[in-house]
C-alpha cells in the first residue's frame, strides 16, 4: 500500500469538484460485478458525461507526471478514472475488484487486467465522518482517509470496504492499473529498489556502485515485465 501525496495540487481539486458539481449521479451499482454489487450503495458519475471526462483528463495528466506512482506502479495500462459520491448512510461492503475491467471504445472493448487499485481523495477529512477505506491484507486492517488531493495506490487483491458516512459527503475518484509487472511482490521489490537508488543518488552521486544497482533494476524490470 502506498500513499502518494499531494497528486493533485489544490486548484485541481477544486477544477474537478466545480466540474462534478453539475454533473448527474447514478446508481453507483451501474460498475459493480455480481457480489460487489450486493455491498454497494453509492453514486457515481455516468462514464459518458462531459465532466466524468474532463474531470478525468485532469487525473490522468498528474498521474503521468508523478515520480511516486510511476515507480509504486510501473503502469501499463490505466483505467479511466470513475467517480463516487457516498452520502449520508451511503457505505461500500466488504469486497475484492474484478479481475479484469472493460473500457468502452468505438471498437472492441479494451480489456485492462486489474493489478492495483487506487482511490483519490477529493473531499477534505474534516467535511465528513465514516467514509474511510478500509484495505485488509495479511497484516490486518488499514484504515485510510486522506487529504483531498491524496492518492492511496494498493492491491486489487485486497478485500476492502468503504465504512458507512455519518455526517456530510465522500467524494473520490477510484481505478485500476496493469502494471508491467503484473506479480506484487516483484513490483513492491522493484519499487524498494528505485527508492533506494534514488536516495544513494542523492547522497554520493552516479558513482560506479550507483550505476551497477541502476543496471540491476532494469535487468530485473526486464525479466520480469510484460510489456
Amino acid at each position: 500500500m502506498v500513499r502518494v501525496p499531494n497528486l493533485l495540487a489544490k486548484e485541481e481539486v477544486a477544477e474537478i469538484r466545480r466540474l462534478l458539481s453539475s454533473a448527474d449521479w447514478v446508481d453507483g451499482r451501474v460498475t459493480a460485478g455480481a457480489q460487489s454489487g450486493q455491498a454497494k450503495q453509492n453514486l457515481q458519475v455516468p462514464e459518458n458525461s462531459p465532466a466524468h471526462r474532463q474531470a478525468g483528463d485532469i487525473i490522468l495528466r498528474a498521474l503521468g507526471k508523478n515520480e511516486l506512482f510511476n515507480s509504486a506502479s510501473l503502469a501499463q495500462k490505466v483505467f479511466p478514472p470513475l467517480f463516487n459520491r457516498y452520502d449520508g448512510g451511503m457505505a461500500f461492503g466488504m469486497h475484492i475488484d474484478n479481475a479484469i475491467r472493460f473500457v468502452k471504445t468505438a471498437g472492441a472493448p479494451l480489456r485492462i487486467r486489474t493489478d492495483l487499485s487506487a482511490t483519490l481523495f477529493l473531499t477534505d477529512p474534516g467535511d465528513y465522518d465514516g467514509g474511510e477505506l478500509v484495505i485488509t491484507d495479511t497484516f490486518g486492517d488499514h484504515s485510510v482517509k486522506l487529504p483531498a488531493g491524496d492518492l492511496v495506490l494498493y492491491s486489487a487483491s485486497s478485500r476492502h470496504h468503504v465504512t458507512p458516512v455519518t455526517r456530510g459527503s465522500r467524494v473520490s475518484s477510484f481505478f485500476w492499473i496493469q502494471s508491467t509487472v503484473r506479480d506484487d511482490a516483484a513490483r513492491r521489490m522493484l519499487f524498494e529498489l528505485d527508492g533506494a537508488i534514488q536516495g544513494l543518488r542523492k547522497a554520493v552521486g552516479d558513482n560506479s556502485e550507483v550505476v551497477t544497482l541502476t543496471g540491476l533494476y532494469h535487468n530485473l524490470l526486464r525479466r520480469w515485465a510484460d510489456a
